[in-house]
């Protein structure tokens, strides 16, 4: 091994260490709050499992909202819990206990008996809804929602920029468009038309969907051709259909809005594009910044890159592969 491609793999081990293992801790969680009667309410609680576990998480409700009636459940890598109880949700405070030692979002949701219904994200550093503060439409947030899914999760972000490295400067809108009418494609279908995979799989596959850019942004290094180069937009457009299926993971943890489900499932997808269009924009200002004042070291950036990204796809490749047989 040259000295050159030793410096490339160590650099991209120490990167590899450095990033985040859980790729999709960031799932959001759910809280759904109706009003069922006067001062009564239905609660509705779905966080995510991570590896067999869920996360210490909890709502807390004002003082003197006692739960009732609880039944716990699961669906796939969901925990559901659903109680009810009797309490004033005018004032004070619902707030999600443990949320900060986590990279999750909860989406709350609150249904009044009245009609009038509204919704927030919760995050790690703003874990806490203010009843008497009015919040925005439920549909609406959708959008937000779409945007920090795609920001905040790792894997996803990977294999666009996989692509970025791969492809040359001409082909990058085609390829990146064939990528998003893919996910497009699979996850409005997931969404509304209940077609769905199995999460393993899907996560699996992306993950190695992952690797094989890195081993192919390697091989466009070291010259030589190969057929993802010569027809990047098809194997765009086949693992772009793949990662919709974990797009429409995602939002199941949520649910979308009854009545506005084509609504809400648009404004998650634009939020998505939205996401991956910053991300990209951020990317390729990097770059030409770095070759502003390293141009001779513009190989050097991309193969860490490239091996960085091709160390994590099999890292994750393998985990979930484990996990899956446990």
């Amino acid at each position: 091994m040259t000295a050159l491609r030793f410096a490339f793999l160590w650099l991209a081990c120490v990167l590899a260490l450095a990033a985040p293992a859980a790729a999709h801790e960031v799932r959001p969680a759910y809280l759904e709050v109706t009003e069922s009667a006067p001062a009564v309410f239905d609660v509705t609680w779905k966080q995510p499992v991570l590896d067999g576990r869920r996360l210490k998480m909890d709502p807390v409700f004002p003082e003197g909202c006692a739960r009732s009636g609880e039944r716990i459940s699961s669906a796939g890598s969901t925990l559901i819990q659903r109680w009810q109880m009797a309490c004033d949700l005018s004032s004070g405070e619902i707030r999600i206990d443990g949320l900060d030692r986590t990279l999750t979002d909860v989406f709350v949701r609150l249904n009044r008996l009245n009609g009038e219904q509204s919704g927030v994200v919760l995050r790690p550093g703003s874990s806490v809804l203010d009843l008497t503060v009015p919040s925005g439409a439920p549909t609406a947030t959708y959008f937000i929602i779409g945007v920090e899914h795609i920001l905040f999760g790792w894997d996803h972000l990977l294999f666009v920029l996989g692509m970025v490295l791969l492809v040359r400067p001409k082909q990058l809108l085609l390829t990146l468009t064939a990528f998003t009418v893919a996910h497009s494609i699979t996850l409005a279908a997931a969404s509304l038309g209940g077609i769905t995979l199995p999460g393993p799989p899907v996560e699996i596959t992306i993950a190695m969907s992952i690797a094989l850019l890195g081993a192919e942004a390697i091989h466009r290094l070291q010259g030589r051709m190969t057929l993802s180069q010569r027809i990047p937009w098809a194997i765009a457009f086949g693992f772009g259909l793949i990662h919709g299926f974990g797009f429409a993971g995602a939002l199941s943890e949520i649910g979308l809005p009854k009545g506005a489900e084509v609504l809400a499932l648009l404004l998650f997808n634009v939020g998505v594009e939205a996401g991956q269009i910053l991300f990209v924009g951020a990317v390729l200002a990097v770059a030409w910044l770095y070759f502003q004042v390293a141009s001779n070291r513009m190989a050097l950036a991309r193969g860490v890159l490239a091996y960085f990204i091709g160390i994590m796809g099999t890292f994750w490749a393998i985990e979930r592969l484990a996990a899956s047989f446990l």
